[in-house]
Formats: structure tokens, C-alpha cells, sequence
């Protein structure tokens, strides 16, 4: 999961101060009996789409049926449950059964050895997401569902449940859809039945396992889909936006180009054959989501943002959320720990190793593009030097471990936001290690290929052993850095690191933007007037400073738009996808008087730390920094 960044910053700073007949007889000959699931997108009413699911005879009395409470890379609870309406249930004479609701999730059917089949309505989540966005219980927008007229994210984790005892059948799955509709979907598809008339098309679908349901998400509507080829993997492109503000024919280019660089990087992990990147643009209004970011599947993600941002800041946007879940195809997808392998919807464990699933592929997501020429060296040293910055932020004595085990309850859900900054600074470290000690021919990448070749997509690792095999594939300095500051609470010093590859640091004039200095964000909230305000930060901001702008003014609009704290993350990412030459018109509210600054937005700079190559570095340092960034 990759949360768009702006969201979980301004919530840390401003909200805490955010009938058929079968013949199955038990279990055993369940398993060869696929569940039968349906979905009718030509029955929606009031934006509840019904389902029906066939689950095969039951010789038992009781059986439980299930939505998910947890879904995979969320780290959070959704309760899908809360989206279900009309619960029922059927025996083989179409009569109703009774059932009762154990929980949010569950609901107990009982004489389940007559149970035909079990209907419910859907709600999406879209609608019901709470101004503001990711707060909550609310399901994160690009784990959710959207129901419209014209468009249809099917997370089909928010559909489809399971049975406690059947989550290892086989599952079927019928989309019927107007004929009009694209479908955008990476399951096996089994075939198309068109009514008779040709209004309305039926596809069919098959999946091995229920994990297999939540982990193809489908799309469906009034898309623009565009394919190409990286390498041996098919890469399709599926983009719905509202008013056709952005098309897929123009992402294409932006992301092929970028994952072209990955697959590069990445070199002879190939562990799929097809890739999907699924785009859903809000658009402004009620029913749109606010959750901006992406959730990453073992062979898709699912991408949310605004469709208002400029086509630069949207390649920027898809560059930043794309090429870390495209780097989750080497862990969880090929590498990953039993937690992640049986993973339970219900009430789940977590695994250790958020530095590795989330960390290490954030840190791909950074490096490859200094190693792969789409940035340059500066570029990727101010990086590091925010995710520094954005990581102190957080608790920095926390072990990682701990956080990651206990991920859902605080106070360690508050630091899960640090998995993309310390996380991504811990795989810095261990590649630094590797490298000096193997005389730059080792790295984490070259580690996480071993792992790979050693586990794979259907083997997953011990969770309290793999630190320790690490260790036995590598070298002790590396044991040491993870027990002191990955299990243990002992704060890094990445000046250590950075002396290795001969880079200091310096004081200079650095480019920002118009909400973050250095990654500290210059508003501040205030809960009782309900307003967002600029901190003493923003004298240091040179667009800003240049326009008069002074601590504690309140922000009225932006562009016309009203700014609250309700709508805060909205607005944020409004403001941040402005680019300089763009018109920006900001209403102030300073001790009671407006104050307007209207013009154009010009680059944003600051005063702050940066990374540089140290004149005195000694021709080793050169050489391994030279192997760190080239590979």
C-alpha cells in the first residue's frame, strides 16, 4: 500500500493537534466443487449491487459466512461487512432460512445442510467515505468499491465473502454488465454470454481460492485502457477519469517509460506474466473518494488520486505510487512470511518484516531511478534527506518489528506511515553494508533475488527465523544493524552510512513546494474554529515569504474553494498538484480581515540540509558510492 503522502503528513500534524441441485457431501469433496459467486451490475439500485453466492451442499447444521474485517496491504480494519444489506438465505425450495448476524462481518446460517444459496445487496464505499478521507474505519479508498452509473471499481474483497472452512475452494464468478461497459479485469476468464437481445454480456470467471477473489480486482464502465510489453510482463493500463480530463493513451507514455527502467532494474524477476494498474480520477463532489494513494494485489494496484492534478503532477503522482507497488511483484509476491501466505480476514497476525515488504520496496522505488538515469544524483540525495526529515517526525526509538507485529493498535498504527521513510532509509543502510563488505558486488536487491530463488511465490518464510538466515546469507554487520535498529530501539546515525559512500552534508537553498519545508509540512489545524492556518514555517518559504503571506494566517479558499479541516486532505492535494506558471488566488483571513494573493505560482524554495559528495572522500568512498548508485 502506498498512502499519497500529503494525506497521512497533514493528519499526523493538523488532526491531533486525522436453485440449483447439488450433490456434495462433505469438506473433502467440497474442495472439488467450485463456489459459485455472482454479481449483477444491470441490477443496481440506489448504488447496491446484488450478489448471490452458491456455496455447495453443507452437511453440518451451522455454517458461518464471512466479509472480510481486514484485507491484505491495508494494515487496517475495513469491516466490509458494514457495506452489507438484505442478508438472506435460501434452502432448495426457495424458502427462506433463518440466519442471524454474529458481528460487523459474520452471519450464522443455520439447518445449513438445506442451504441452497445466500443473497445480499452491496453498498459502495465511495459514497459513505467520510469527508477527509483515511480516518476511521473506513475502508482506504483504493481497497474500496465504487458503484456508479458509468463506472464500477469492483475490490471484489467488498463483494465476495467466504466460508470459515471453504476459503481453499475453488470459486466461480459471473459479472453481467451492459454490453457497453469495457471490462478491465486480470482473473481468468472463462467466457462472455451475451443475452439475447446483445444488451447485456455475462463474463465468467475462475479462481483457484478465495485469495485469489481479493486479489484481482476488476474494473468495469466507461474506461480508457491501453497494453504494452516490459519485458516478458503485459502491462494494462486501465484509467477512469470523469470528464476525460486525462486518458490512458497519455499515461502510457509516462509509465511505460518509468517501468521499462524498473524492469531494468529489477533484471531476471519475472514473476508474472500480466501487470494491471488500475486508475480510478475523483472528481470534485459528494461520492468522490478522499483516500488518495494506491493498494497494492501480488499482479495489480489499484490507484486513487485527484483527477484535477495537472498532467505533470499526475506522472509525477503515478511515478511516486506505481513504481513502489510495481516492486511488491519481489516481496510479498515472491518473498514473504507465513502471515502473509495464510492470511486470515477475520482476525489476522502481521508480520515482523514491514521493513522488508513496504520499507525495501520503497527504497526500490528510490534508488532505481538514480540508477537508471530518470533522475540525477542530486535529486535523489534531497530525497533521502526528506524521508530523514519525515521519519524524525515519527517515533524514532520504536522497533520495527514491534510496530509491524502490532501494526492495527497504537500506538503503533500511527507509525505505520514511517514503513515508507525509516523503512526506505533501513533498506539505504543494509545496502550500503552489503556493498562495502562485498567489495561493491553485493546489494539488498541482489539479497532479496536470493530470497526469491530460496522461497518463491508458495513458500513463505518463518517470521522469527528470517532475520537470522539473513544473517547466514550475508554478513554480520548486517545481523548487527538489524538486531540494534530493526528489532532493537536504538535510533540510526545515517551519517555513518553516508560517510561510507564519501557524501556530507551542507546547509543551502533547496527546492520545496508550497505546502513542505524540508518534509515538515507549514500549515497547522485548529479543531475548535475548524480552520487551517500557516505555521512559522512559512516565513522560510520563498513563494509565500515573496507574497507577504505571515504565521498564523488563516486560509480561507484556495481557487475558490472553501479550506476547512473537513476537507483539508482534499484541498492539500488541489494545492500541491499546482504547478508553476499556473494562476493560484489564495483568500487570508489575518485578524479578522481578508487578505488575497493572487498570481502565479513560481518555484518554492527553503533553507535546509543537503547531501553532497565530500571533497575529501577518499578514492574507496568514491568507488563505493559509484557501485551504490550505478549498481
Amino acid at each position: 500500500m502506498k498512502n499519497h503522502f500529503l494525506a497521512l503528513t497533514f493528519a499526523s500534524v493538523v488532526l491531533v493537534g486525522c436453485g440449483s441441485t447439488k450433490n456434495v457431501s462433505k469438506d473433502d469433496s467440497a474442495l472439488k466443487t467450485p463456489i459459485a459467486t455472482s454479481i449483477n451490475l444491470t441490477k443496481v439500485v440506489n448504488d447496491k449491487a446484488p450478489v448471490i453466492i452458491n456455496p455447495g451442499r453443507f452437511t453440518q447444521d451451522t455454517v458461518t459466512y464471512r466479509l472480510p474485517r481486514v484485507v491484505q496491504g491495508t494494515y487496517s480494519i475495513s469491516d466490509f461487512g458494514k457495506y452489507i444489506d438484505d442478508f438472506k438465505a435460501f434452502d432448495y425450495k426457495g424458502v427462506e432460512i433463518p440466519t442471524s448476524k454474529l458481528d460487523v462481518n459474520s452471519w450464522s446460517i443455520a439447518n445449513a445442510s438445506n442451504l441452497d444459496y445466500i443473497t445480499y445487496n452491496v453498498n459502495d464505499t465511495f459514497d459513505i467515505e467520510e469527508e477527509g478521507g483515511i480516518g476511521g474505519e473506513q475502508p482506504f479508498s483504493p481497497a474500496g468499491t465504487n458503484i456508479e452509473t458509468d463506472n464500477y471499481v469492483l475490490n471484489l474483497h467488498g463483494f465476495i465473502g467466504y466460508f470459515d472452512s471453504l476459503k481453499n475452494n475453488q470459486y466461480t464468478l459471473d459479472v453481467t454488465a451492459p454490453a457497453s461497459f469495457k471490462r478491465s479485469s486480470a482473473l481468468e476468464k472463462v467466457k462472455d454470454t451475451p443475452s439475447e437481445d446483445g444488451k447485456v454480456i455475462t463474463t465468467s470467471y475462475a479462481a483457484p481460492r478465495y485469495f485469489d477473489i481479493t486479489d484481482n480486482p476488476m474494473m468495469y464502465g466507461d474506461l480508457d485502457v491501453e497494453e504494452f510489453q516490459v519485458g516478458d510482463i503485459k502491462i494494462v493500463l486501465s484509467v477512469y477519469s470523469p470528464t476525460k480530463a486525462h486518458n490512458a493513451k497519455k499515461l502510457r507514455e509516462t509509465m511505460e517509460k518509468m517501468m521499462q527502467a524498473q524492469k531494468a532494474f529489477l533484471g531476471d524477476i519475472n514473476s508474472t506474466p500480466r501487470y494491471d494498474i488500475y486508475l480510478y480520477l475523483a472528481g470534485d463532489g459528494e461520492g468522490q473518494p478522499k483516500g488518495f494513494g494506491a493498494l497494492e494485489h501480488n499482479t495489480s494496484t489499484v490507484v486513487v488520486l485527484q483527477e484535477s492534478e495537472s498532467e505533470a503532477s499526475l506522472d509525477e503522482s503515478m511515478i511516486d505510487v506505481v513504481s513502489h507497488e510495481f516492486f511488491h511483484i519481489v516481496t510479498p509476491l515472491s518473498v514473504h512470511s507465513e502471515d502473509v501466505h495464510y492470511f486470515d480476514y477475520n482476525n489476522p497476525t502481521f508480520s515482523k518484516h514491514l521493513w522488508m515488504y513496504e520499507g525495501i520496496t520503497e527504497y526500490f522505488a528510490t534508488l532505481f531511478q538514480v540508477q537508471e538515469g530518470l533522475v540525477d544524483e542530486s535529486k535523489f540525495y534531497s530525497t533521502l534527506v526528506d524521508k530523514i526529515s519525515m521519519s524524525l517526525r515519527m517515533d524514532d526509538t520504536m522497533s520495527f518489528t514491534k510496530m509491524s507485529e502490532n501494526v492495527i493498535d497504537e500506538p503503533y498504527a500511527s507509525n505505520y506511515f514511517n514503513v515508507y521513510q525509516k523503512g526506505a532509509l533501513i533498506g539505504m543502510c543494509l545496502d550500503i553494508i552489503m556493498r562495502e563488505e562485498s567489495n561493491g558486488e553485493r546489494s539488498v536487491l541482489s539479497l532479496m533475488k536470493e530470497l526469491s530463488l530460496k522461497y518463491g511465490s508458495n513458500k513463505p518464510f518463518n517470521d522469527d527465523t528470517i532475520i537470522d538466515e539473513i544473517i547466514t546469507m550475508t554478513y554480520p554487520e548486517v545481523g548487527t544493524f538489524l538486531e540494534k535498529h530493526v528489532v532493537g530501539t536504538t535510533p540510526i546515525d545515517y551519517n555513518v552510512y553516508f560517510d561510507k559512500v564519501g557524501l556530507i552534508e551542507a546547509e543551502a537553498k533547496v527546492e520545496t513546494n508550497i505546502l513542505l519545508n524540508n518534509g515538515n509540512l507549514i500549515l497547522g489545524g485548529d479543531p475548535v474554529k475548524r480552520a487551517i492556518f500557516f505555521s512559522d514555517l512559512v516565513s522560510d518559504n520563498s513563494f509565500w515569504n515573496d507574497n507577504g503571506v505571515l504565521p498564523n494566517d488563516v486560509i480561507k479558499s484556495v481557487n475558490g474553494d472553501e479550506m476547512t479541516i473537513l476537507n483539508a486532505n482534499e484541498m492539500l492535494q488541489k494545492m500541491i498538484s499546482i504547478q508553476p506558471g499556473q494562476d493560484i488566488e489564495v483568500v487570508l483571513d489575518r485578524n479578522g480581515e481578508d487578505v488575497i494573493i493572487k498570481t502565479k505560482l513560481t518555484k518554492t524554495y527553503t533553507t535546509g540540509t543537503v547531501l553532497q559528495p565530500n571533497p575529501d572522500a577518499t578514492a574507496d568512498q568514491n568507488e563505493l558510492r559509484k557501485a551504490w548508485l550505478k549498481g
